[in-house]
């Protein structure tokens, strides 16, 4: 996922990758790894409950509490990243509705009167603005979600952060696709930004110049976030934590959309 991209955005400004394969580590170990980098992504996956759940719920309030102290410290969450930090922000583990988009390009559509300054689409040309509205430019792979009514309807989800998209399942059932944080530097999507520039392993992932774009922006917006942050950890701290220690398997053969996966042991 995005391994060009991490490749680029992991020695430069620290970023971490917190693959579902990490969950093994210690909470207190992976908050501790929080002083080396710039910003989290919780990427997409399977697991939302256990041990992983628990992790990414204290690594997310210690990243509330960096902002709280006045830090700038982004996330970027995606697919069963979005829909993790939709049960930790909603406070219910019931939040989560089914809906029919695995494997599945889609366009996004943006609620009215949607307020895209400071966002990820901020980027986006009125060209593109209005293309990703019509053309099915961003690849789903889920079975679960949320109802823009359901999200509306739960205070603490709604209050914390502001709809921006919207997309359609198969069946024509609407979800929400793209939420940023009223207050905190936190964007969360349904979809997968990350796929279109790196992954060829289905079909239905959408490889146009357009589509290339929307990853581009998508990944020039999380760096700007986070150059934001003034975390600088020396590079002796770092070294032993980049992502480059460790081994890169293709798993393209699968066909499943993933290319390439790290393979913790």
């Amino acid at each position: 996922m995005w391994r060009c991209y991490y490749s680029i955005c992991l020695p430069l400004l620290l970023l971490s990758l917190l693959c579902n394969d990490l969950a093994i580590a210690k909470a207190t170990e992976s908050t501790q790894k929080l002083q080396l980098v710039n910003g989290v992504i919780f990427t997409g996956g399977w697991a939302k409950e256990g041990l992983y759940y628990d992790i990414v719920q204290k690594i997310f309030n210690k990243v509330i509490e960096k902002n709280d102290a006045g830090e700038h410290f982004p996330v970027y969450a995606m697919c069963l990243g979005f829909e993790i930090l939709s049960m930790i922000i909603s406070q219910s583990r019931d939040i989560l509705e089914r809906f029919n988009s695995v494997y599945y390009a889609s366009s996004l559509q943006f609620i009215e009167n949607a307020n895209i300054e400071g966002t990820v689409f901020r980027r986006f040309s009125p060209e593109l603005l209005k293309k990703i509205s019509t053309d099915c430019l961003v690849l789903q792979n889920h079975q679960f979600g949320i109802s823009p009514d359901n999200f509306l309807a739960n205070p603490s989800l709604s209050s914390f952060c502001s709809i921006l998209t919207t997309s359609a399942d198969k069946d024509g059932k609407t979800y929400v696709s793209t939420i940023r944080s009223k207050r905190y530097p936190v964007t969360a999507f349904q979809w997968h930004p990350e796929k279109n520039a790196f992954e060829w392993g289905s079909s239905e992932i959408p490889h146009s110049e357009d589509a290339i774009q929307v990853t581009q922006h998508a990944a020039n917006y999380l760096v700007s976030e986070a150059r934001k942050s003034l975390n600088r950890p020396s590079s002796e701290k770092v070294l032993s934590n980049l992502i480059y220690n460790y081994k890169l398997t293709y798993s393209g053969y699968k066909g499943s959309g993933n290319d390439e996966a790290y393979i913790f042991t």
